[in-house]
């Protein structure tokens, strides 16, 4: 069988940017085993597979290790794929997911994410978490599968030199770590290697927690968000309650055909 396969730097606004994604159209799904080999032999932190249906299609996510119930940077690859390539006349898509309908809206080169917001717990490892991350985090909460370390400077966020393996030791094995930005309103970095992934590049889904903990705390339902990692990416992002939009570009880097 061959199969279209696509590469796309999401939330970039130029090549060797963002995070990189491959997308996989489907007509027909594949056995999981076989998405996740696809994904393993891809070896990017993400690989995205979508198939028609009802009023939109069926989007599922997979690391090189295990498939994720929710991914933003490899959905916005996809409806990057999807309305420039495949479909360019449309501006509008809804993807079903693992995590509900998610609505993706194309202005120009701009791709609006629609995404449950995530709310914050209290954190019974704090202090392994604390020690994994490195610095000196001000608070350690929980979000769902993954904790979130505060930082009192971008600075601090930029230096950190985790202890992946103490950080896997830990009940969920992932972490994002984030500060006031200097010429934005909130950086973040996110480690996750429960995952497999040690560092991913731009992570959509944990600004469904980060971008309504800084709204609050900021005053304010626009935000700006860098994700400081090496490759680093720009998110301009929205407060709606109980939903949270983040926006960004996707640039093209390669397009092939797979064998399976």
């Amino acid at each position: 069988m061959r199969l279209p396969i696509y590469q796309v730097d999401a939330f970039a606004d130029r090549l060797y940017a963002g995070n990189p994604a491959a997308v996989v159209p489907l007509a027909d799904w594949l056995p999981d085993a076989t998405m996740q080999a696809i994904a393993a032999e891809n070896n990017l932190a993400e690989t995205a597979f979508f198939a028609p249906e009802a009023d939109g299609f069926r989007l599922r996510w997979f690391t090189p290790a295990v498939e994720v119930p929710l991914c933003g940077h490899a959905t916005l690859a996809s409806a990057f794929v999807l309305m420039t390539l495949l479909e360019p006349a449309r501006t509008k898509v809804r993807f079903h997911s693992k995590s509900g309908p998610l609505d993706v809206t194309r202005d120009g080169d701009l791709y609006a994410l629609d995404f449950p917001s995530r709310s914050l717990e209290a954190c019974d490892e704090a202090d392994a978490v604390a020690r994994a991350l490195g610095g000196s985090p001000v608070s350690v909460q929980l979000s769902v599968d993954r904790y979130m370390a505060l930082y009192a400077t971008a600075a601090e966020v930029k230096a950190l030199v985790p202890d992946l393996r103490a950080l896997l030791a830990t009940k969920r094995g992932r972490a994002i770590a984030t500060a006031p930005g200097d010429d934005c309103d909130f950086v973040s970095r996110f480690f996750a290697p429960s995952a497999g992934i040690d560092e991913d590049p731009v992570t959509g889904s944990s600004h469904c927690t980060l971008v309504p903990y800084w709204a609050r705390r900021l005053g304010k339902r626009e935000l700006l968000a860098r994700q400081v990692s090496p490759r680093g990416g720009t998110l301009h992002c929205r407060d709606d309650g109980t939903r949270t939009v983040m926006a960004g570009r996707g640039v093209l880097y390669l397009e092939g055909t797979i064998h399976v």
